[in-house]
């Protein structure tokens, strides 16, 4: 059996991780803890890799072959169903596995992969030349070919010093002969694509590829990092991965689109870097996924009562925002304007003034966009 490490609760939803080809499982250190917090995570690791057996495949082995390693496992496990984020050569098995076995896949990310990677000949070189001379060479270049310069992972660049030659050739050739374009559009399961917008091997093209093609599939491209992001930037990918695979956050980021609309949810992902990546997380989870989402009150009151925050704070850019989410939540500008009356008696007039002439703006902007839409 493919070796492994599990961790979180056994009654947790499963979650299955794929490694890049010359990793360990040892690429989800930074993440996989915080993601059992939530689900029952299992790593995995390549054959050769870790402590997997290196006879697991052979010469002329597939992603086809690796795929069935998976669900293998995943038998021996008692999982029937699981989610599956996988990196590069691991993304590339879990796009296998939701084009052809979507019965067991519930949701999937794929980060730093491709559904082809540049033809079949540079792979057959490296498989014949890693056969001939071993991986010692190779591993001297991991660092380029890996993260962004001066950055590194000793631990994983010994991993890709020691994975047996013959496994590692025998997963080129699986690289060599995969393309899975004509299959994308086929792909059903909710879809997530992560991108290292400095990553040399599979550029984010290669991940939009993706997105156009599988249907309602996502793209968030990840700033400052190469082709390891789970390893080089964790917190912007723990991020992406805990608003796709469920819990408060993924609850929190349906709510936050509902109330300020998806225009300026994309362009707040946009802008987010790995310096701004757990603040989101933590707004995502906390204020959307708990205190929007709590039934006490309703969305109408959570604005009113948003408004007269910001407004008594002087957060006026937060409080265009907030008047744009009170129309989506049903307030009418009438309504709105009695709610700013009604902080000029306890926040003050000059505070309430301003906030007329900000509410006054974003009503006309939302009027305007109206008629245009009409």
């Amino acid at each position: 059996m493919t070796d492994h490490r599990t961790e979180g609760p056994a009654t947790a939803p499963p979650l299955l991780l794929g490694p890049s080809l010359g990793t360990s499982s040892a690429l989800w250190d930074k993440i996989a803890p915080e993601l059992s917090v939530t689900h029952r995570v299992v790593r995995w690791n390549l054959p050769g890799h870790g402590g997997s057996a290196a006879d697991l495949i052979g010469p002329g082995a597939t992603v086809a072959d690796l795929a069935g390693l998976v669900l293998a496992l995943a038998d021996a496990l008692g999982i029937d169903r699981f989610a599956y984020a996988g990196v590069s050569l691991g993304g590339a098995v879990g796009l296998h596995l939701a084009a052809y076995h979507p019965e067991r896949v519930s949701s999937l990310a794929v980060i730093c992969s491709s559904a082809h990677f540049n033809g079949s000949k540079p792979w057959e070189e490296r498989a014949e030349t890693v056969r001939r001379e071993g991986l010692a060479a190779l591993a001297e270049t991991a660092n380029s070919r890996w993260f962004t310069p001066g950055y590194t992972v000793p631990r994983l660049v010994e991993d890709h010093r020691n994975a047996d030659p013959e496994a590692y050739a025998a997963c080129c050739d699986a690289l060599a002969a995969f393309d899975l374009r004509d299959r994308l559009p086929s792909i059903t399961v909710p879809t997530l694509l992560i991108a290292g917008r400095e990553d040399p091997a599979t550029p984010p093209a290669h991940l939009r590829e993706i997105a156009d093609a599988v249907p309602g599939a996502s793209l968030t491209e990840i700033a400052g990092a190469s082709h390891l992001a789970p390893a080089e930037r964790p917190e912007a990918v723990l991020a992406a991965l805990r608003g796709h695979f469920g819990g408060y956050a993924s609850r929190g980021m349906e709510v936050r689109r509902a109330v300020l609309g998806d225009a300026h949810v994309d362009r707040a992902q946009a802008r987010q870097v790995p310096f701004t990546a757990r603040v989101q997380d933590f707004i995502s989870r906390y204020a959307w996924g708990e205190i929007w989402t709590d039934p006490t009150l309703t969305r109408r009151e959570r604005s009113m009562i948003t408004l007269t925050a910001l407004v008594a704070h002087g957060h006026y850019d937060e409080l265009a925002l907030h008047v744009r989410a009170a129309r989506r939540n049903g307030l009418t500008p009438e309504e709105i304007g009695a709610v700013l009356l009604q902080t000029a008696v306890y926040c003050g007039v000059p505070a309430a003034n301003s906030a007329l002439a900000v509410a006054q703006r974003m009503l006309a902007e939302v009027d305007a966009e109206g008629a245009e839409g009409a």
